[in-house]
């Protein structure tokens, strides 16, 4: 997929993933629009990037979902929509009743999942009338295995991944020529883990190869560890299980 002078709008676009690949796809020459909920944020990146477009939105937001359809298609259409707005809730021990469960699943699903169909039922036929186009949804190395630490957040993700390779098969089916991309990065040094220790790769690191994948039209985009991962878990599931969760039941009893 050629990238240049395509017009790329990136969800979570402030920080983070999504400001590094602001910045990476303008340098491949990419019209860009970030969207996300911080106003300071959205602010700052524009004043640091000032081609980029952006728009503050919430994607678990529906009026907001369809406020920023209107104003992108009055800036002219989009040809790639990156999907890439996701919220984790701190870990959480599942074995112990409590109601922090149902409201934690609630919040990442209606971000990490709903919010990406929303917003691909709102631009999809916008996307469809372009010569070449494509959706990109983040989903992670978790929807390869899930975390003990983070059920509710892996079943988001899990969620997101059968969607994305179902819908690209309908697609398919329908004679449809819009490209279906599937992210899967490793831990990444975000915010959303800043105060966990062990690997993470960088966002420059994640972008350099999500852009490596669309240039090569390569639909599951495993980076790092999440190649890595994937392999193990085809062979030997027992020990790729074992290389993703605790090695001690303390590690889960002390949340």
């Amino acid at each position: 997929m050629n990238l240049k002078n395509k017009t790329i709008l990136i969800t979570g676009g402030a920080s983070g993933i999504g400001l590094e690949a602001a910045k990476q796809f303008l340098a491949l020459g990419a019209n860009v629009i970030i969207t996300g909920r911080n106003q300071e944020k959205l602010d700052a990146a524009k004043k640091a990037h000032p081609q980029i477009v952006a728009i503050q939105s919430d994607v678990a937001n529906a009026t907001d979902a369809e406020s920023l359809f209107r104003q992108v298609t009055a800036l002219g259409g989009i040809d790639i929509l990156y999907n890439n707005a996701g919220v984790g809730v701190p870990p959480i021990n599942l074995g112990v009743a409590n109601d922090k469960h149902l409201k934690g699943a609630v919040y990442e699903m209606e971000v990490n999942y709903f919010g990406v169909i929303r917003l691909n039922n709102l631009f999809l036929e916008m996307l469809k009338s372009r010569k070449e186009s494509a959706l990109i949804n983040t989903t992670s190395i978790l929807s390869t295995l899930p975390s003990l630490l983070e059920a509710t957040y892996s079943a988001s993700k899990v969620a997101l991944a059968f969607y994305t390779r179902s819908l690209r098969e309908h697609l398919r089916i329908i004679n449809s020529h819009v490209k279906i991309f599937e992210l899967l990065p490793p831990v990444v040094d975000t915010d959303m883990v800043a105060d966990r220790d062990g690997k993470k790769i960088s966002p420059e690191t994640l972008v350099k190869g999500l852009i490596r994948g669309l240039e090569k039209d390569q639909y599951a985009i495993r980076i790092g560890d999440a190649k890595v991962l994937y392999q193990i878990n085809r062979i030997f599931p027992k020990l790729a299980f074992k290389l993703v969760n605790p090695k001690k039941s303390d590690d889960i009893l002390r949340l």
